[in-house]
């Protein structure tokens, strides 16, 4: 085991132990989502508003969590958000009804990419940033993401197992589905018991958290000296967000189905050795960022994984575009642990909730609105393609913009010349 991880305290395991937990449930949902909804009878268009409008109420809430979480307890709106996160899973399968679930997507917790939404990465990147030192920073942040690919992994496959299993023994599709979600929110109720044991040694300064609240939005955001660089890291991140909104694991997974008509038992296999590889790419993105720096390894690696992006849908048949889908994974998370280090070396560290929150915010902001259009896309034949393009080219422009805004802002380990 690595030093790093040797060294890690009680929080910083449990904190990594809640992200596996709960990427593992992200993951098994993404496979099942799209075909449970169509299963009890929404339409493709219904789905995507349903998905886009999930998101949306999934920024609503962990902006209103992640902005307090310093003042009110970075614990207590964890728990909070295991028990949206409970919600959410109990109504998706207990309800037909198309409003009930939408209203249960908007206030609850569900992920239909896979990928994390809700208050929960912010504030542990926050707690995570403030009990290991700024040298150790990226790599835990590697390690971190890394666990949390490793659980999308086995999740999509454990997904795609479980409906073929419970329908071997005899439940129709719909069920097998519906049992992934019931899942899904027990795993839900496994976070709040972990969350509950996080010692103060996670919470935010003691000064800051006596701090009493403003009546200013700027104040009630949490974030006073890092506002500039918030602002700017928000509005690149949501654009990269939107982009990837046209190709969340939900949606390439139907993709695969409508295009070659792959079931869920053999997604969930596609998507887990696509997981494995995003995960183990995250570890050399630390090593590439200790000699070039946090941007430059942001954009040397995310360039090339949205060209492959585009070229997915291009491939003449199911292997190639398999190959070309792993591929991409294998290097597309590689920004990942880079970007969410910068994030929490760029900003005051007594507002790191409130600045992983917002630029998180603005992330599930910007993938909330692209479901919207591959619902439809996906409802006409000649469209289905579409997503894939749409979300390569607007990735590779963010690429652009973020290198040209930040080039020249160095995190403290880089100002010091830690750079090999």
């Amino acid at each position: 085991m690595p030093n790093v991880l040797k060294q890690l305290t009680v929080d910083a395991r449990l904190l990594f132990a809640t992200r596996f937990i709960r990427l593992f449930a992200y993951g098994s949902l993404s496979v099942v989502l799209v075909f449970y909804l169509v299963g009890i009878g929404l339409s493709e268009k219904q789905t995507g508003l349903l998905l886009t409008l999930t998101l949306a109420g999934d920024t609503i809430i962990s902006l209103l969590l992640t902005t307090q979480a310093d003042r009110i307890g970075r614990r207590t709106m964890l728990v909070v958000g295991g028990a949206l996160m409970i919600a959410a899973g109990l109504v998706f399968a207990a309800t037909r009804n198309f409003w009930l679930l939408l209203l249960a997507g908007i206030i609850g917790v569900v992920s239909p990419s896979g990928n994390e939404v809700g208050p929960f990465l912010s504030i542990e990147q926050a707690a995570l940033s403030h009990i290991v030192r700024d040298r150790e920073r990226t790599e835990v942040f590697a390690w971190y993401t890394l666990a949390g690919s490793l659980a999308t992994a086995l999740g999509a496959l454990a997904g795609g197992a479980a409906t073929r299993l419970l329908q071997q023994l005899g439940l129709a599709p719909v069920g097998s589905y519906r049992g992934v979600v019931l899942l899904y929110a027990a795993l839900g109720g496994t976070l709040i018991v972990l969350f509950s044991r996080l010692s103060s040694a996670s919470e935010a300064t003691e000064d800051f958290a006596k701090k009493p609240s403003h009546a200013t939005v700027a104040d009630w955001s949490g974030l006073t000296k890092s506002r500039g660089v918030v602002a700017k890291l928000s509005a690149l991140f949501a654009l990269d967000a939107f982009g990837g909104g046209f190709v969340i694991q939900s949606f390439a997974a139907y993709w695969f189905y409508l295009r070659y008509g792959v079931k869920p038992e053999t997604l969930g296999g596609i998507f887990f050795l696509a997981n494995i590889l995003a995960g183990l790419s995250a570890l050399f993105a630390s090593r590439l960022a200790s000699r070039i720096g946090l941007i430059k390894t942001m954009v040397a690696t995310h360039l090339p994984s949205n060209v492959l992006l585009i070229l997915v849908p291009l491939m003449p048949n199911l292997p190639l575009a398999v190959l070309m889908l792993l591929i991409r994974f294998s290097i597309s998370q590689m920004d990942v642990p880079t970007r969410q280090s910068y994030t929490m070396a760029v900003v005051s560290p007594d507002e790191r909730s409130a600045a992983a929150g917002i630029t998180g915010v603005a992330r599930t902001t910007g993938a909330a609105v692209s479901p919207l259009f591959v619902g439809l896309m996906f409802a006409t034949p000649a469209l289905v393609n579409l997503p894939f393009y749409l979300a390569g080219t607007l990735k590779i422009v963010y690429d652009l913009l973020l290198y040209r805004a930040f080039v020249s802002v160095r995190p403290p380990e880089e100002r010091l010349g830690n750079l090999v």
